[in-house]
Parts: C-alpha cells; sequence; structure tokens
C-alpha cells in the first residue's frame, strides 16, 4: 500500500497548483523593472511613486509589490504617509541586471520562451518531443535551430545560459581539480560565462570555445572581452565537423538536450579526439538513482521535453555513456547545488 501522507495535507496540492502564479509574480517584477528601480533609487518608494516611474496602474502595481512582499523579494515599511517598500538583499543581488549575479535574463527567457513551450506540456508527453511548432509555428526537427530562431532570441538565450554559470560555474570547476589540464575545449561554450570561470580558477588554462560560427560571433561582440587572451575561439558544429586535440573537453549541459544514440556519437568524437591521459568533464543535473528526485531536476527533465530531444539522467546513466565511447576511471561529484560534475579519463 502506498503512504496516504499526502493525501492528509491538501494544502500541499494547493499550494502545487498555485507555484506557476509565484514565477510569473517575480517575472513580471522583473520585466517592469520594480528591482532596479528600487535599486536605483536608493530610497523606499511608494506604490504610487513605483507606478508613475514604471508607467503602470496604480492598483495592478501595489498588487504586484504585495505579492513580491508576500514571496519575500520586498520589504515593506508602513507610514504615515502610507507603505513604502523596498528590496530585500536577495532581490539586490538576483534580481537587478546591473548585478554581478543577476538572473535577470534567465528569467526573462523562462518567461517569454520557456512558458510558451510548457502551455504544451500534455501535447510533449502524449508525443513524446518538443514543441516548437505549437508554441512558435517554427519546425521542431532541429532543437537549436528552434532555440536560435532570430538573433534577438539567440542573445536571450545566452545571456540567460551565463546568468546560471555566474552562480553556479565554480561550483562544478571546481569539483575536481582539473589544474593539470592546460588546453581545454568547451564544446558549446556559448556566452563563455564558465570559460570565464575557468580561467580564473585555473589560471595557467586556456579554453577554446567551440559553438556555432553566429553564436561564436555574439560571444565576442557581446559577453567575453578581447583582452581576455586566454580564451579563444573555433567556429563549427561539432556534431558534423572535425574536434580539434585537447587535454580535456567541458560539455556543460550538452548531453542533456540529445538522446542516448546522438550522446554516443558526440562522445565517441570527443574520445578519438582526446589526448592520452586527457579526459572530459560533464556538467549535468544528476537525477537520484532511483529517479526519486531532486525535485529540480526531474522539471528540467520535462523541459527537456518540451523544448530538445534529450533528457536529465542519473549518474550511471552518464558513466555508462561515458564508458561506451571509451572513457574510464568516471568519477562522479554531486555539489548540493543545482549542477554537479562527472569526470571520465582517457
Amino acid at each position: 500500500m502506498g503512504s496516504t501522507e499526502d493525501l492528509d495535507h491538501p494544502q500541499t496540492i494547493l499550494q502545487y497548483n498555485s507555484g506557476f502564479l509565484v514565477s510569473k509574480v517575480m517575472f513580471t517584477a522583473c520585466e517592469l523593472g520594480v528591482f532596479d528601480l528600487l535599486l536605483e533609487s536608493g530610497e523606499p518608494l511608494s506604490s504610487d511613486a513605483i507606478a508613475a516611474r514604471l508607467g503602470t496602474s496604480t492598483t495592478g502595481m501595489e498588487r504586484l509589490l504585495d505579492a513580491c512582499v508576500g514571496l519575500k523579494l520586498l520589504a515593506v515599511e508602513l507610514t504615515q504617509g502610507g507603505a513604502l517598500y523596498r528590496n530585500t538583499e536577495v532581490s539586490n543581488i538576483y534580481l537587478t541586471k546591473s548585478s554581478p549575479k543577476s538572473q535577470y535574463h534567465i528569467m526573462m527567457y523562462y518567461s517569454n520562451t520557456v512558458y510558451l513551450c510548457w502551455h504544451y506540456l500534455a501535447d510533449a508527453v502524449r508525443e513524446g518531443r518538443n514543441q516548437y511548432e505549437r508554441a512558435f509555428g517554427i519546425s521542431s526537427t532541429d532543437p537549436f535551430g528552434a532555440m536560435y530562431r532570430s538573433g534577438e532570441e539567440m542573445l536571450k538565450f545566452m545571456a540567460g545560459q551565463n546568468s546560471v554559470w555566474s552562480i553556479c560555474g565554480r561550483d562544478v570547476l571546481a569539483a575536481f581539480d582539473l589544474s593539470s589540464f592546460t588546453q581545454i575545449y568547451d564544446l558549446g561554450g556559448g556566452g563563455g560565462a564558465l570559460a570565464r570561470e575557468c580561467v580564473s580558477l585555473y589560471p595557467n588554462s586556456t579554453v577554446t570555445i567551440y559553438d556555432l560560427p553566429k553564436v561564436v560571433q555574439v560571444a565576442k561582440e557581446q559577453f567575453v572581452p578581447p583582452e581576455e587572451h586566454r580564451i579563444t575561439f573555433h567556429e563549427g558544429d561539432f556534431f558534423n565537423d572535425p574536434i580539434p586535440e585537447a587535454e580535456l573537453y567541458i560539455l556543460s549541459k550538452i548531453l542533456h538536450d540529445w538522446d542516448d544514440e546522438k550522446c554516443r556519437q558526440l562522445l565517441a568524437k570527443v574520445h578519438k579526439a582526446c589526448k592520452p591521459g586527457g579526459g572530459v568533464l560533464l556538467v549535468e543535473s544528476l537525477l537520484n538513482e532511483d529517479k526519486s528526485g531532486p525535485l529540480e531536476t526531474q522539471l528540467y527533465s520535462m523541459n527537456m521535453l518540451v523544448q530538445t530531444e534529450g533528457k536529465e539522467r542519473t549518474a550511471a546513466e552518464y558513466s555508462m555513456l561515458l564508458e561506451a565511447a571509451g572513457f574510464g576511471e568516471i568519477q562522479v561529484k554531486r555539489t548540493g547545488k543545482l549542477y554537479d560534475a562527472v569526470l571520465g579519463r582517457k
């Protein structure tokens, strides 16, 4: 017999039911610039003042601000003149655009792109494929062609990924001592945030970002300063073009985009190119071996269903893929954060 514990707590179901409302409140406050305004003002503001400066209705803004107080994203002080709102420390660090650890860009990507795909989650479950065709009216056969369907959308995605690595990058790169690897290729390195963390943590290393030509162009123009000489670029499609020789290959959030066969093909190419004694570092969100959690990873796997051809996997599943490609001495490190690390050696 299964446990009836959850049935004794209907409040839990109600909380799950309103979960998407919580996200949308935070996304909307970010999009409208609430947290940026309160940071720039340097003092608490009334809902009327915030509404006036952001060009919104007063009634709508007051309700949004109060909801943010309930989420502990804002603090409120009641004065004789009325309620005054200010950012909490969490909002200043993670929700303002100017913060080095800002998550603004990934939130906007979730709000304006991921949410639209999730609207068709039931269809994705029925069909077992991503939902770009329904959400955006474009072909779903090439997930990254759909993901990079415009320059604006590609920039949004790259900035979002960079914001993730601004708070998670060091954890995964420090999970193992990578100081012995001086020549590193970051496959699908995008905007370069993980590469920048890598050369910061391992100053004797150089990192080459291998990505599609249009991604490399944007990375050079928008994200990686030209004075950062330890980061270079290689334009290409690593599924169809040669992979140059290196000591270490980083695949961060790459394999979860693809089915097992595509993963085996890519890892076999990486193994062939890898120098003897070199290795590959997989950065992924790992499921428990019985797939009972973590909840965040289970939800990411649902997102892979609606947006890609892949899924999240267990450490054992990634180890099997590495072994099939010829890698050995496989080590797994759970960081206790959103992303974990798996290292295989040639």
